[in-house]
């Protein structure tokens, strides 16, 4: 079954670019694109697509509360943030909001769509920097999360590969795995540390 995604972004020559790139890729779908967050939240939920592709810098309501207000409606609907820069706040409080991951607009082809199928596969692209402020807010917060100490020493080595912000494909050339394998570490490593996304494994695992 094809991924179907819908875009967030302002500008007429990106979200152009992206739904054509989308529209012509094996196996994805795209399903519609907007031009800024109050529309996006009308037909959104509606539309119900897999991944959403969202611009954190758009007129009027910005990006990070697009995806407060969507995640509220849709939860289920996993967001991609899309941005010029590594803006570290901005970025972060679009993860808190609920997104999945972020990407920066100068991303390749293969990179965004590799982004795409980790999202819809439960994964969340970034960076380690971007990961240890996530494990620095849930420091300040309190939080105590299990050690990753009943891990196997290849699936520390997969959650290794994933706290560097490697995509699947990346960790399956590396460690000298089919990417299916990967995928099979990646959801054992979830229900043994009791997370559901690449962002809290990391933390987890940061922080053993």
């Amino acid at each position: 079954m094809s991924i179907s995604v819908s875009i967030v972004e302002d500008s007429t020559q990106v979200r152009t670019t992206l739904a054509r790139l989308i529209s012509r890729a094996d196996g994805f779908t795209c399903l519609s694109a907007h031009a800024n967050a109050e529309a996006a939240l009308e037909a959104l939920p509606k539309e119900r697509p897999d991944v959403v592709l969202m611009d954190i810098h758009l007129p009027g309501m910005n990006g990070v509360e697009c995806v407060r207000h969507l995640k509220q409606v849709a939860p289920e609907i996993q967001i991609i943030m899309l941005t010029v820069y590594e803006d570290t706040d901005n970025i972060f409080s679009a993860l808190a909001a609920g997104a999945s991951g972020y990407l920066l607009k100068r991303t390749s082809r293969d990179e965004l769509l590799e982004a795409i199928r980790e999202v819809q596969a439960g994964g969340s692209p970034m960076t380690t920097h971007i990961a240890r402020k996530v494990v620095q807010s849930f420091q300040r917060a309190g939080a105590s999360p299990k050690p990753a100490e009943n891990l196997s020493p290849r699936e520390q080595e997969v959650l290794d590969c994933l706290s560097q912000g490697f995509l699947y494909k990346e960790i399956a050339d590396k460690l000298g795995i089919s990417y299916e394998t990967v995928h099979t570490y990646i959801r054992r490593i979830y229900e043994k540390l009791q997370v559901r996304t690449r962002t809290e494994a990391v933390a987890k695992f940061l922080r053993r």
